[in-house]
């Protein structure tokens, strides 16, 4: 029996509501929910194959205790796992106090368990080091908020893009990163026409492409480019001084900082045309209704804060706030970075958005919770607390759904902090993450379609999430978890009220006691409930008490949430990137996101299809810097500042200016030799929100002297045996100097390996490769070998279809095996050809055009449903193209359109 369960995705901060179907207790599909206010239906790649990551290949099932790290885990009973946590944290915490321990968590927690974690650390132990990797990505927001406006409070929704006259995406790529926000972008353009679209970005992105204006500027330039901006509508009178005056203060300073950013200074700083940055303060300044999206580009920053504080400046000092498509809207990363922040989830902050650092606050939450105090001493935040562990401050930590072994920059220090800790507990979904190497224990958690709780997205809109299905094995809700230790820990400490402190039972308790936290504050959910959630749906904060509805946009009375009211304009330099680029180091290296993969692919990295936009770790460079480094597109390269290296491969590609590079950061150790980009990454942080500049590191590249390639592509029968495969192929990265590893596919997945050599291979290590892939012996087999140029080529065939192709020494024909493979399209007699020296196929392959990227259609699909009698509801139905997105709706309408013609005329 089907059944369909509301949930949402668990990927970036939109929030999109899905309907999850389920048969026989399993995961069967998903689609959009038309319902949820934040996607009306739409899902995006990543959204669209949430069912396929509900394969529990790599899932942690049951508590696992290691012996010593490294070693397999072995089984423990739930009461013995957290009785051993228990005690090991209060023997540390007796002997070296309450701030020798730690919490590490994530923005993928659902808000009630982020909510038990706080308490866990902050009320129960008496420590603040409790942090979140929200640290990485959204402090930034957080404090450029607080300090700007007063508090951490989105003022816009996306209702605000469709009515924007026009938008300034600044540091931020939605096309990519948030592709349901620039569906509305899309959409808002084709409504009007006039619609101005300005992309701020050091490379030019996908979502450049949609723009009127690109600006290319330098990184770690964002202050100086938003200073001019301001110096242009200032000396133009574009600013509203009647706004200014009633409801802000400290403009005067300011104005005194941005005499020194007119036009001419600003644009050379940045490294743009004058007669570009002069369009842009026109546009803002004249268009009418101003809206920015920005996220990491300004977030990701060693003075982050002041990027934030300087871009919502634009809009305070021309009044582009509280007003119909106007404000300045920072994306956030995760599906529920928001819910953390409500309740405290960074080490600095406390429930309700409560500063720590405010003696009434605490005092007010320890009334709340009924302590004697909430400590004032500050918590480690993200890189100060790998750092403290590292240097033996902290002694044991509990990471909970994050990977801070690939996430974290500087992961060489990361990982020797990992090594270094006395004791370090996982509360995790899946067991083969980075970190997972580096646990002593290991406890299953609930992930997506298994949770319940609640969620917060980028526009304050609180969604209740319900499970579909079971969690596998004797995996927990995060909460629970939580819970269950912490009574365990109280009793060991001889905390009296441990029990009193944590007497939920169900999710809905945690909440009702966070809602009350709220009252008051502004963020005041007291309106609501889960009743009320499930019943109306999804709603925005704040709904106090009483309200019929939350609010669509905030500070439509000018009226801000600081002691006088106003808005502040603070103080905002120009500096320049934490790390120079010099003639050792001299390209910056940018990092960001792919469209279909998300932070380090746990989940996403499961799923073949994913892969087939890029299937391997690619440094994007500009053709100057290719050749001044004796590189051609497609070469390896060595890529090498002070805190590490990688091997990867590079690719000439467009939108880069000479002297940047740029390269995906969720590529890791699960798919390369290497941690990837966040191995160079700079961990300077900001001084405010102590996020690290994860953006921008100086580095040098060289070209990789590894004459000897390999390739092996394998054909599986499920996605089962490929990700067993994949696992296995694994723990062969390491053994060479270059090496990744991946999936592809549609029909069928394939896992695909690559790796280089110094020198050639000989015939023990060929042999082990062969059978570690399933390619041992003769039959079927076709042998090619050459020893004087040193190549050796295998094929093994199965009842005429190619299940595998091993080529060493010379790889040209895994250019086009990929596809051939994974669509069966290599007749039986052309199977020879795949050892064949060369990157054309053996015959004209069909060029597939992707028109539906969400559901991975072809045209050749679409066509062939049509010439079946096919019409737009039954290709939404049978290739469930145009049912996700909805960005190619427009496309599969003019096929239906022309194929219609060509009938009517054949008739």
């Amino acid at each position: 029996m089907k059944t369909e369960v509301k949930s949402t995705c668990c990927y970036c901060g939109v929030g999109c509501g899905i309907l999850v179907e389920t048969e026989n207790g399993v995961i069967s599909g998903v689609r959009g929910d038309p319902d949820h206010p934040a996607n009306r239906g739409r899902l995006c790649t990543k959204g669209a194959t949430l069912n396929q990551t509900a394969n529990a290949t790599y899932r942690l099932q049951y508590p696992e205790k290691r012996p010593q790290r490294g070693a397999p885990g072995l089984r423990l009973h739930w009461d013995q796992a957290l009785d051993e946590a228990a005690e090991r944290f209060a023997a540390i915490i007796r002997e070296h106090g309450p701030d020798s321990v730690a919490f590490y968590i994530s923005g993928q927690l659902m808000t009630e368990d982020y909510y038990v974690f706080n308490k866990l650390a902050k009320g129960l132990i008496g420590t603040n080091n409790v942090d979140t990797n929200s640290r990485l990505c959204m402090s930034s927001a957080v404090a450029g908020y607080k300090q700007t406006l007063g508090a951490d409070a989105p003022p816009c929704s996306y209702a605000d893009i469709a009515q924007a006259k026009v938008i300034f995406i600044a540091g931020a790529n939605p096309a990519v990163a948030h592709p349901i926000v620039f569906r509305y972008v899309e959409d808002a353009k084709a409504a009007n026409p006039d619609l101005k679209i300005i992309v701020a970005d050091p490379r030019r992105s996908e979502s450049a492409e949609i723009a009127d204006l690109h600006l290319p500027i330098k990184p770690g330039t964002d202050i100086a480019l938003f200073n001019g901006m301001l110096n242009i509508l200032i000396n133009e009178g574009m600013i509203d001084e009647a706004y200014i005056a009633a409801h802000t203060t400290g403009f005067d300073a300011l104005r005194e900082i941005v005499k020194k950013f007119p036009p001419a200074i600003a644009a050379d700083i940045c490294g743009i045309a004058t007669a570009d940055l002069l369009q842009a303060a026109r546009w803002f300044g004249t268009c009418g209704a101003a809206l920015s999206l920005y996220c990491q580009g300004l977030n990701q920053s060693a003075h982050g804060t002041h990027n934030n504080a300087a871009l919502i400046h634009l809009h305070l000092a021309t009044g582009q706030i509280g007003k119909p498509g106007a404000g300045p809207f920072s994306l956030t990363g995760q599906p529920n970075a928001m819910g953390g922040r409500e309740v405290g989830g960074l080490s600095n902050l406390m429930s309700a958005h409560r500063d720590l650092a405010n003696p009434a606050h605490r005092a007010e939450m320890a009334r709340f919770w009924g302590v004697p105090y909430v400590p004032s001493k500050p918590g480690r935040s993200a890189i100060d607390l790998f750092g403290a562990l590292k240097s033996g401050e902290i002694k044991a930590v509990w990471i909970a759904c994050t990977n801070p072994a690939q996430s974290l920059p500087n992961q060489a220090a990361v990982r020797a902090a990992l090594e270094t800790a006395d004791y370090v507990v996982l509360q995790e979904a899946y067991g083969n993450t980075d970190t997972a190497a580096y646990a002593d224990l290991l406890l299953p958690a609930s992930g997506w379609g298994e949770k319940h709780g609640t969620v917060t997205n980028s526009e304050r809109c609180i969604t209740r999430v319900l499970p579909a299905v079971q969690a596998p094995g004797e995996a927990r809700h995060d909460w629970e978890i939580v819970v269950d230790f912490a009574r365990r820990l109280g009793a060991r400490l001889d905390h009296a009220a441990a029990g009193r402190l944590f007497p939920y039972t169900d999710a809905e308790a945690i909440f009702n006691e966070h809602r009350e936290s709220t009252r008051g504050r502004d963020l005041d959910i007291t309106g609501l409930s889960y009743a009320l959630l499930e019943a109306e749906g999804p709603q925005q904060w704040p709904y106090p008490e009483g309200a019929a509805s939350g609010a669509v946009r905030l500070y439509e009375d000018g009226r801000f949430p600081t002691p006088d009211s106003k808005a502040r304009f603070v103080p905002t330099e120009h500096l320049p990137t934490a790390e120079a680029t010099s003639s050792d180091y001299a390209i910056s290296l940018l990092s960001g996101r792919m469209r279909d993969h998300w932070h380090g692919m746990s989940r996403t990295g499961t799923v073949p299809r994913l892969f087939n936009l890029e299937d391997e770790p690619l440094l994007a460079m500009h053709p100057c810097d290719l050749r001044h480094r004796g590189l051609e597109d497609g070469d390896l390269a060595r890529v090498s500042n002070g805190r590490g290296h990688m091997m990867v491969r590079v690719a000439e590609r467009p939108g880069l200016v000479r002297g940047r590079a740029w390269m995906p950061m969720h590529w890791g150790n699960q798919f390369m030799n290497t941690p990837g980009a966040n191995a160079l990454a700079c961990d300077a942080t900001d001084p405010y929100s102590k996020q690290p500049e994860l953006k921008h590191a100086a580095v040098q590249i060289e070209k990789a002297e590894l004459p000897y390639p390999l390739t092996v592509v394998r054909r599986c029968a499920s996605q089962s045996e490929a990700l067993a495969l994949l696992q296995g192929a694994r723990g062969q990265l390491a053994a060479y100097p270059y090496a990744s590893a991946g999936l592809y596919g549609r029909k069928s997945p394939l896992v695909v390996f690559r790796a280089a050599t110094a020198e050639a291979l000989d015939e023990t290590a060929i042999a082990a490769l062969d059978r570690l892939f399933g390619m041992a012996g003769e039959v079927g087999a076709i042998v090619y070998a050459d020893a004087t140029r040193k190549v050796s080529k295998k094929a093994i065939a199965h009842d005429g279809r190619l299940l595998g192709v091993r080529l060493v020494g010379e790889t040209l024909a895994q250019a086009w095996l990929k596809q051939a493979m994974a669509e069966d399209e290599l007749d039986a007699s052309l199977i020879r050809f795949a050892l064949a020296p060369t990157a054309k196929p053996p015959v004209s392959m069909p060029v597939r055009n992707i028109v539906c990227k969400c559901a991975d259609v072809s045209d050749e699909q679409i066509n062939a449903a049509l010439a079946g009698g096919a019409d737009l509801p039954a290709l939404q139905d049978s290739l469930k193209c145009g049912t996700f997105c909805g960005s190619c709706v427009p496309d599969i309408k003019r096929m239906v359109a022309e194929h219609s013609k060509k009938a009517d005329a054949i008739a």
